[in-house]
């Protein structure tokens, strides 16, 4: 009994020392922001008329901060965008020609196949002859790819990426810090937008999708073509409140599109794979960039 007693005495004694402790360490916590609480130096206006006669603010009491740097650059500037090789998918297929590939028009056989610059002229002819894409200045979106790593025909084909914020904003104030999206220059020339195809699986699917999926990404470009997204009303302002009803829409427009007749010369990559388009010209190129980021800004 005596025995318990003297350990309970004991645990007892430790409990209170650890209380006296907390107590002690808040107690100091809470005296300089009480004080500062008092004296005006934890709003604005208070540190303003404390430091003005010259006198530093003690740094650990510091209000704002300067925006973090970024390892990423403000700005890609480029004289000219950089191209490279299309490698092909883990899964290769054979590169022997369907019947009637033989037809289609894609550039001279002895020359690399550029991806970028088809989709680039393809991209200015529906902006001339469809009225949906009127807006469209082509030579301000910057056509590139990225390398699909395996052989697979589903997941991603292409993407749009905006250069811009919402209306059209260079800079974002969030948490208090200006950001900004990374700016992309050719020259004295700057995208607002950034349209990314994954290759090759794009080019393994059949002829009417590739050309709804080019139709379905360019819709996406605002109509102000201010580097900020079409964006429709309600909860999904991407794709409308249906995606299904978003592609039949698309699909309608590619349609119509080529009732227009246009010159089969700039339709012929698109009826054709990627294994063949390299068998035929022995490279297929395209633009690779770096994907925009979110970069703290000076403002």
């Amino acid at each position: 009994m005596q025995s318990k007693k003297r350990i309970g005495s004991r645990i007892g004694k430790k409990v209170r020392s650890l209380a006296n402790r907390a107590i002690a360490s808040l107690s100091q916590l809470a005296g300089p922001l009480i004080g500062n609480e008092k004296t005006g130096t934890a709003d604005a206006d208070g540190e303003d008329r404390m430091f003005s006669k010259g006198s530093a603010a003690p740094k650990e009491r510091r209000v704002s901060a300067p925006p973090p740097r970024s390892r990423y650059p403000l700005e890609y500037r480029w004289e000219k965008v950089p191209i490279r090789e299309v490698r092909p998918a883990l899964r290769r297929r054979s590169a022997s020609l369907s019947p009637g590939a033989e037809w289609h028009e894609t550039g001279p056989r002895d020359q690399p196949f550029d991806f970028s610059m088809a989709i680039a002229r393809l991209t200015e002819d529906i902006a001339k002859r469809s009225p949906y894409f009127a807006h469209l200045q082509t030579s301000r979106i910057l056509i590139g790819y990225v390398q699909a790593r395996t052989g697979e025909r589903h997941g991603l084909q292409a993407r749009v990426t905006p250069l811009r914020f919402a209306g059209g904003d260079l800079v974002r104030v969030r948490r208090g810090i200006p950001f900004q999206v990374q700016r992309y220059f050719e020259g004295d020339r700057e995208f607002l937008y950034l349209m990314t195809f994954c290759l090759p699986r794009y080019l393994e699917r059949d002829f009417d999708d590739k050309l709804t999926t080019l139709f379905h990404e360019l819709y996406h470009i605002g109509p102000r073509f201010d580097g900020d997204l079409r964006r429709h009303e309600g909860r999904c302002h991407l794709h409308t409140h249906s995606k299904a009803g978003y592609d039949l829409q698309m699909a309608a427009y590619a349609n119509e599109y080529l009732k227009e007749r246009p010159d089969p010369a700039l339709l012929g990559f698109l009826r054709m794979d990627f294994a063949q388009l390299k068998q035929r010209h022995g490279k297929v190129l395209a633009a690779l960039v770096p994907r925009p980021r979110l970069v703290p800004s000076a403002g």
